[in-house]
């Protein structure tokens, strides 16, 4: 950064009224929580966004602090006074001590404020403060629309609610205009309607939302309505006024309106002018008896007579009553026959009406559409967009499990005993990093606890390194539509961010090849440590998992025996054997492996002064332990054998021994209970023919003689097992440390570059996964497919494979590959939240999903005994950018064909798994297989073609993905354009292919939904996109102003020419 440092001294040296705040502060710089050196006490002075630090007061500033791309740490206890700036240079950060409490937080404040951020909301603040001053007259514009009884009293008024569907919008209606009058004869009007509400209660005029803009005629029909979602307070005495306008520039329009404040009348020389405008009660609409308000449209004067407007009460699900309306329209002047007739079809909203799904979803936007068929008839179509709190819950119960896992691991490592002194120093070095990373990891947790807001994360945030595991964007996209003589159907889309370590970076690429690239070089580190293969180490980690999961259950049912035997209870004492023995089987065979015993031996050449002894003829093998029933020896006759020795002959058949205990001294507590059965047995034969006072003194003595003779059986059982566990945690705890040891530090922070995108790709899966579940939950077919072959998760990639996205897309392809990890387990809930719960460790994963009791019931018995449930994630990408045609003409898509190729065999295994395992009549879908069978085919094709920018390829996976009941996302490098035109596209070729969208409309429809008018004005401000966000509300991609695809031909070549030059001079 250039400056003239004479012009600061200067600065600094200004009389104190110029400056914004000053006074003393003791400060240091801190790296981590550690202050490199002592505080000491220096003259602060605040001007803008520069703080000079002096000496004293007199002095020259002897450093400047530029307060920008940095954030305040305040801490909130009583006695501290302390805060801490932040920077996302990644430089030490900057310690300031003031000397009071309140001191303190106006230093905070006034830092808060001083960055170039902090002035954008002060602009923002003073915009407010106008449009406050001007709302003084739109109240004013208000007030005349209410009696005057009504204006003085509307303190004690009671407001009528508007009936409803739970969940469903408060209020939709269509709009239509006939007999415009044009300000010249011969003109063609290009007219839109402004929708502004005026709530009774606070007398102001809000600017609601707005319809598309219709060109060419003078009685323009309107294909997009207006909605009002649940929440919104709005009452049968609300008042909403209906401003027409015509748009002289249409693209001048688009932009320029987008930023008007609320209240304002545009002026005409922005390219629209006032036509005119209307009010009406909402009441009335309500209640007319036809559903329909047909109204006059005047000038702002209330004088002259412009035309009407024809406003329509929308129910989704049923259609007006009455005769047949015809409207008519055509392509070209808006004349068309549309019909509008009564049917009764089945609607579907019911379904969304569900506390659970409630509590993952929030902030809904929804907008109306009705587009023709070809048969000349209505259907509507209402489009959802929401917000998930998913996006930050999944993340952060994942850390928690991360750090977890990590102190277990930082904890066997330590436990792993006396070591050489080789491998002492590497075990300190590689326990000094991994309580490093644990480090990170819980001041992410802290930081994203801290959180409040809006619950996504927009694009602008994703280089910030709290926020660095949260997705990006994650929405619900969905499209319900009610078709005249089709029955309703719901298409659900998850949009995201592709899965990306943004705040890493992607100078070395991503995921796929970092991974490759680290693997191939720890093959070359063996003289350092032992090299063990990634399946030995994921073997590794699942042994010590099963370890920490079966010994406490073992134990469990082990005092459960010994309680059932104190009791004298016969079938109880039958069933807490029955769950011992499955439990200790398991056990048992969880170390059934040679990784254990090489990694023992490993182990004890690790240890100071060891010697190795050659094996002797096995005596007992683990086989003859965990399968012989009948031929065993007492527990009391079995050997207890040492830990493993240090100093001394090392016996590699020691494990075998050790191992095959567990299994004998589980056959012994079983023989012994079959003997204790059948003595019992025949004692009730015998005692049941004498006394009965007498059978009941002896079944006392006996029930203490059981619980005396299994105990020390019990006893010696849980021993044997503690050796197991203590020598296996040891020797898979080394393992372990030879794989951290071999790539330190590159190890860590790929595994924490894996675990942010898994954390991003996994909150997608469960909010997918949870949506699906809600909308199938009636449907048998697709809960059968469920549990018995799993469920198919299809994600569409639109990234480039040019400079950074082609590292985005190898940390993606990953990040969805490593779902296969994640199983799904539904239950039952207990309570009122009903939030997902995750466990397990990060290499096999499980969700459970709570469901209220109601719905838990209408699963299969399969699913409510709690059988886990597979994904089959696929990632089809083709980048449709113009980067992509740089990377097609002088780069590289190898990386996109690979892709595309390893997925489509993931996507046949799955078609081939679904034909084996379910009925071909048991979906709709399926009574068509030679289709399905054609699309994978036609499939494999485009992807061996290898053509340029081949979007065929997306069509056919998604089609087959709808087709096979998964669950579709489609993602781009921030979830925002590329995403919104793929989503749009889909939408409508969806509505055209499946539900009669009349040919002629088909492009209009397609900009009706990928409008920003539509959706309303939203200030710049209000854009989470490009400032900051003052609304917790979401604005749906889609509806943002979507970037050309193409350029012109001549801008392209210069574009080409350029990027060859910068492609030559780099690797020069």
């Amino acid at each position: 950064m250039r400056f003239n440092a004479k012009d600061l001294a200067l600065l600094a040296r200004r009389p104190s009224g110029c400056f914004d705040k000053e006074g003393r502060l003791k400060i240091c710089r801190v790296v981590g929580d550690e202050k490199l050196i002592e505080p000491r006490e220096r003259w602060c002075r605040l001007k803008g966004n520069l703080l000079f630090l002096m000496k004293n007061k007199s002095s020259e500033a002897s450093e400047v602090v530029i307060l920008e791309r940095c954030w305040i740490v305040e801490f909130r206890s009583k006695t501290d006074v302390s805060i801490v700036l932040k920077f996302q240079s990644g430089e030490p950060d900057l310690y300031l001590e003031a000397a009071s409490k309140p001191d303190c937080e106006s230093w905070a404040v006034a830092l808060g404020e001083a960055n170039s951020e902090g002035l954008q909301n002060k602009i923002q603040q003073l915009r407010r403060l106008i449009m406050e001053i001007k709302e003084e007259r739109s109240s004013d514009e208000a007030r005349q629309f209410l009696p005057s009884s009504q204006v003085d009293s509307l303190g004690e008024l009671q407001f009528t609610s508007i009936q409803r569907i739970a969940n469903e919008p408060k209020l939709e209606f269509s709009l239509a205009c006939k007999d415009l009058v044009a300000a010249t004869r011969d003109r063609k009007l290009n007219t839109f309607i402004q929708v502004s509400v005026v709530h009774p209660a606070e007398h102001i005029l809000t600017r609601y939302s707005s319809t598309e803009i219709v060109e060419g005629t003078r009685d323009p029909l309107f294909l997009t309505g207006v909605t009002f979602p649940p929440e919104y307070p709005i009452y049968e005495e609300t008042k909403i006024k209906l401003t027409v306008y015509d748009v002289k520039d249409k693209s001048q329009d688009t932009v320029r309106t987008s930023v008007l404040p609320d209240h304002k009348e545009p002026r005409a020389d922005v390219g629209r002018s006032f036509l005119g405008c209307t009010t009406f009660r909402v009441g009335d609409l309500v209640k007319s008896k036809e559903q329909q308000l047909t109204l006059t449209l005047r000038t702002s004067d209330g004088g002259k007579t412009v035309g009407t407007i024809e406003v329509n009460l929308v129910k989704m699900g049923e259609l007006e009553d009455g005769e047949t309306d015809h409207i008519t329209t055509d392509t070209q002047d808006q004349k068309c026959a549309l019909v509008r007739e009564c049917t009764a079809t089945e609607g579907i909203s019911g379904k969304d009406n569900l506390p659970s799904l409630n509590a993952v979803l929030k902030n809904p936007i929804c907008k109306l559409y009705r587009f023709p068929t070809s048969d000349n008839k209505w259907m509507r179509i209402r489009e959802q967009m929401a917000e998930t709190t998913l996006s930050f819950h999944v993340p952060k119960e994942l850390i928690n499990l991360h750090i977890k896992e990590d102190m277990r691991r930082n904890q066997e490592l330590k436990d792993l005993g006396e070591l050489a002194p080789h491998w002492d120093n590497m075990r300190r070095s590689v326990i000094a990093h991994c309580d490093q990373m644990l480090s990170m990891y819980q001041d992410t947790l802290a930081e994203l606890g801290k959180h409040t807001g809006s619950s996504f994360k927009s694009s602008c945030s994703k280089g910030e390194k709290t926020l660095e595991f949260i997705p990006i964007n994650l929405h619900l996209q969905r499209m319900h539509v009610h078709s005249p003589r089709l029955k309703d159907a719901l298409y659900d889309v998850i949009t995201v961010g592709a899965p990306a370590a943004h705040f890493q970076g992607f100078k070395n690429g991503g995921l796929r090849k970092l991974l490759s690239k680290f693997e191939a070089e720890r093959r070359n580190t063996g003289y350092q440590c032992i090299y063990y293969s990634p399946e030995n180490t994921a073997k590794a980690k699942e042994v010590l998992s099963n370890i920490n999961h079966l010994q406490p259950l073992i134990s469990s049912h082990a005092d459960l025996l010994l309680n059932s035997a104190s009791q004298h209870s016969p079938d109880s004492l039958k069933n807490s054997l029955k769950m011992l023995s499955e439990k200790t089987e398991l056990f048992v065979h969880a170390f059934k492996d040679q990784l254990v015993r090489s990694a023992l031996l490993a182990l004890y050449t690790a240890r100071p002064g060891c010697v190795l002894k050659k094996p002797a003829v096995p005596r007992n093998t683990a086989e003859e332990g965990g399968d012989d029933l009948q031929h065993q020896d007492h527990p009391s006759q079995i050997k207890r054998q040492d830990s493993i020795p240090h100093h001394s002959e090392y016996d590699e058949e020691e494990w075998d021994r050790v191992w095959a205990n567990v299994g004998k001294s589980l056959n012994c507590v079983i023989a012994m209970v079959d003997r204790l059965l059948e003595k019992d047995n025949i004692s009730h034969i015998k005692e049941g023919e004498n006394d009965p006072s007498a059978a009941d003194c002896k079944l006392l003595h006996t029930g203490s003689d059981w619980y005396e003779q299994l105990y020390p059986l019990v006893i010696t059982l849980k021993d044997c097992m503690g050796e197991v566990v203590t020598r296996a945690k040891q020797s898979m705890a080394f393992v372990l440390l030879q794989e951290l040891a071999c790539g330190l530090p590159q190890c860590l922070m790929l595994t924490l570059r894996r675990d942010i995108v898994f954390s991003q790709a996994l909150a997608g899966l469960v909010c997918g996964f949870i949506i699906k579940l809600h909308t199938g939950l009636h449907d048998q077919g697709f809960l059968q497919q469920l549990h018995t072959v799993g469920l198919l998760v299809q994600y569409e990639g639109l990234l480039s494979t040019y400079s950074e996205e082609a590292g985005m897309l190898e940390d993606m392809a990953v990040g969805i590959s490593d779902l296969q990890k994640v199983m799904f387990k539904v239950i039952e809930a207990k309570s009122e939240d009903f939030l997902p719960i995750i466990t397990g460790r990060r290499e096999h994963y499980i969700i459970e999903v709570q469901l209220p009791a109601k719905m838990f019931e209408l699963l299969p018995q399969e699913i409510k005994e709690g059988k886990l449930l597979r994904m089959y994630p696929v990632l089809f990408n083709v980048g449709i950018n113009e980067q992509q045609t740089l990377a097609e003409r002088f780069g590289d898509t190898t990386l996109q064909e690979n892709i595309n190729q390893e997925n489509l065999e993931l996507l046949k295994e799955y078609y081939k798994l679904f034909t084996e395992k379910m009925p071909p009549d048991c979906l709709p879908h399926f009574q068509e297989q030679n289709d399905l069978k054609g699309l994978l085919e036609n499939l494999h094709q485009n992807i061996q073609a290898k053509k340029r920018k081949n979007v065929e390829i997306m069509w056919l996976a998604a089609t087959i993905c709808r087709k096979l009941n998964g669950v579709r996302f489609t993602c781009c490098k921030s979830a925002k354009d590329r995403t919104s035109m793929s989503v749009t596209l889909e939408q409508c070729s969806i509505l055209r292919d499946e539900h009669q969208l009349h040919k002629d409309f088909f492009i209009r429809a397609l900009d009706c939904m990928r409008s920003r008018q539509t959706q309303g004005a939203l200030n710049e401000s209000d854009d989470p996109e490009t400032g900051c966000l003052t609304d917790n509300k979401p604005t749906s991609r889609h509806f943002y102003p979507v970037a050309l695809l193409l350029v012109s031909s001549h801008l392209l070549v210069v574009w080409l020419i350029l990027s060859l030059a910068l492609l030559l001079a780099k690797y020069q």
